[in-house]
């Protein structure tokens, strides 16, 4: 079995997320269909997302396709929010059941101890069938049924219990107020698929995150059990060891650069797959910087996360774990001002730590 080192999994994976060069023939929705979906919790994370990855993305591409509901924002993967193609989302999201399940009974038990999860769940479908509402709105017609509970905390509750979408213009280009509901077939005038097994959602994964490991899925998804579906799919895969000693699997005739391939400078958004998608990171990042990832975004140099960034108050500040060379500051620099350009931002300021 071939054992791939780290920076070797490093480009691989660079490769597969379309970040060791933008890519000039790709869409938006193929971007959003190779990697199932994209994290959505802030409306400008998902566009810079693709920003990264496409050669002349403009924040109307995104917005355009939300407005025309063929990507759906909701509650997915890890029980946050991600964007899907809509194609996508009719399979993907009754495969997460399971997850989401586990979820109500968590919060169901911190947050609305009094109301039965089914009794919540069925409520709010009455409330939502045919209409939208706001957060606000669905929380504050909840109450009427539980008056003892935080409006706030039914909703929320309801926004995992229930498949709901947050349609357009949510999910937008610098858009912020009320997060609005809708149950999602309704929205996207089209029912569940059934009969998918999750055998179809690990070669997804697969394809644009191997070679990765069941452990690997298990962090992307939020799912459990996931060996035995490996298992069954093994004779239709190729596997390799990492490393550290870990059974990696992946798709048969996949690329694998080789590890001296350059890669560019990058500005990741927060929450983006490609350091949130493993269980094991270090691949790309060093395990004692994972925490910082909670806060701020991240930066790569040669592949690696180096440090992090953020935008407040219109500044661009960017913030390197260690030093970076004369020829690394410059790259990370030119990369900056190009985010700042795309995002707006007035300044570009540089933090010693």
């Amino acid at each position: 079995m071939a054992v791939l080192t780290d920076r070797r999994l490093n480009r691989a994976t660079l490769h597969r997320q379309l970040l060791l060069e933008r890519s000039a023939a790709t869409t938006p929705l193929d971007v959003l269909r190779l990697l199932v979906g994209l994290q959505g919790q802030d409306p400008e994370l998902p566009h810079i997302g693709l920003w990264n990855r496409l050669s002349s993305f403009r924040t109307e591409e995104l917005d355009e396709l939300l407005e025309r509901r063929a990507v759906a924002r909701g509650t997915l993967f890890r029980g946050t929010q991600h964007l899907l193609a809509a194609d996508d989302y009719v399979w993907v999201r009754p495969l997460l059941q399971p997850l989401l399940g586990r979820m109500c009974t968590t919060l169901f038990n911190q947050w609305v101890p009094a109301a039965a999860h089914d009794e919540l769940a069925a409520e709010a479908a009455r409330l939502l069938d045919g209409v939208t509402l706001s957060r606000p709105e669905l929380g504050r017609a909840l109450r009427e049924r539980w008056p003892e509970q935080e409006g706030v905390l039914l909703a929320r509750a309801a926004q995992v219990a229930l498949p709901i979408v947050h349609p357009y213009p949510d999910g937008t280009w610098g858009r912020r107020g009320p997060t609005p509901f809708a149950l999602a077939e309704q929205w996207l005038g089209r029912p569940f698929a059934t009969g998918v097994e999750l055998r179809e959602l690990v070669l997804r994964y697969l394809a644009g995150f191997g070679p990765a490991s069941v452990r690997d899925m298990r962090a992307w998804s939020g799912l459990t059990r996931m060996k035995p579906v490996f298992e069954a799919l093994r004779p239709e895969l190729v596997t390799y060891r990492s490393e550290h000693g870990t059974e990696l699997f992946d798709l048969p005739g996949r690329d694998l650069p080789e590890e001296d391939l350059p890669a560019p400078v990058r500005f990741l958004p927060g929450f983006d797959n490609v350091t949130f998608g493993y269980a094991d990171r270090r691949r790309i990042i060093d395990d004692e910087r994972r925490p910082v990832l909670v806060e701020f975004a991240a930066f790569t140099v040669d592949g690696r996360v180096r440090g992090a960034w953020k935008i407040r108050a219109g500044v661009l500040t960017i913030r390197p774990f260690t030093p970076l060379t004369k020829t690394e500051l410059a790259d990370v620099e030119s990369e900056a001002e190009a985010l700042r350009a795309f995002t707006g931002a007035r300044e570009l300021a540089l933090s010693a730590g």
